[in-house]
This record gives structure tokens, C-alpha cells and sequence, in this order.
């Protein structure tokens, strides 16, 4: 476990990654990464939308009821 200081960047705060973590998270500056929090406190930070899964949920349920809808604006 390694630790961070919490440092002001103009009126917020921020933290500055180790290059080993940004390279296990295949990250680079100008990057988003997702913050997400869990039980206990506990925060969750990751390169992955942790949406893009309901969202693709949803697609799938609508694809093949619209697929020549679908069809047509993936030509445009």
C-alpha cells in the first residue's frame, strides 16, 4: 500500500498517481478516470465507465426490435 498527499490545486484539492498505477490502469494524462463509492467508504477509482454495462444491458434489449432502425443510422 503506498500513500498520497492531498495537495491545493487552486481552490480544490488533488492528488498526484504513481506512474506504476496509471500504467496497471493503461493511463495517461488527459485521461478520465471514474470515481465510484462503495460501502464502508470505501472509493473505487477506474478507467472504465462503470455505466457503459447498463448501457450496453439496454441496447441489447432493444437491438434486434430496431435493428433496421439501427441499421440505417450506423450508415449515416
Amino acid at each position: 500500500m503506498d500513500t498520497v498527499k492531498l495537495r491545493e490545486i487552486g481552490n480544490s484539492l488533488g492528488i498526484t498517481l504513481p506512474k506504476e498505477y496509471l500504467k496497471h490502469m493503461n493511463a495517461e494524462a488527459g485521461d478520465e478516470v471514474f470515481i465510484t463509492k462503495e460501502e464502508g467508504g470505501k472509493l473505487v477509482l477506474t478507467p472504465y465507465d462503470p455505466n457503459f454495462a447498463a448501457t450496453m444491458a439496454a441496447y441489447e434489449k432493444v437491438e434486434k426490435r430496431y435493428r433496421n432502425a439501427l441499421k440505417e443510422l450506423a450508415s449515416r
